[in-house]
């Protein structure tokens, strides 16, 4: 098995594990504007962390960061907290 077969298949096993036990909470919340921008700057870190690795040529590491980033992006705009486009 390779590097980078390795890397998915663990990143694919703890994702199907979080999924089978995710739960939806059944209850009306506000979102405070600190959580969206916590929320935000995690995304920039991924940003930046996609970057980074890019740089060392290390592109799957790369690669999950900047999809990260763009899956939280992503919740916040279908979520109707955030505007942009692609």
């Amino acid at each position: 098995m390779t590097e980078i077969e390795g890397r998915a298949l663990r990143y694919i096993l703890k994702t199907e594990k979080a999924l089978r036990n995710l739960r939806i909470a059944h209850r009306s919340a506000v979102i405070e504007e600190t959580s969206i921008i916590r929320i935000v700057d995690e995304a920039k870190r991924y940003f930046e962390d996609a970057k980074y690795y890019l740089g060392r040529k290390e592109y799957e590491v790369s690669l999950a960061s900047i999809s990260y980033c763009e899956g939280l992006l992503d919740a916040l705009r279908m979520l109707g907290l955030v505007e942009f486009e692609w």
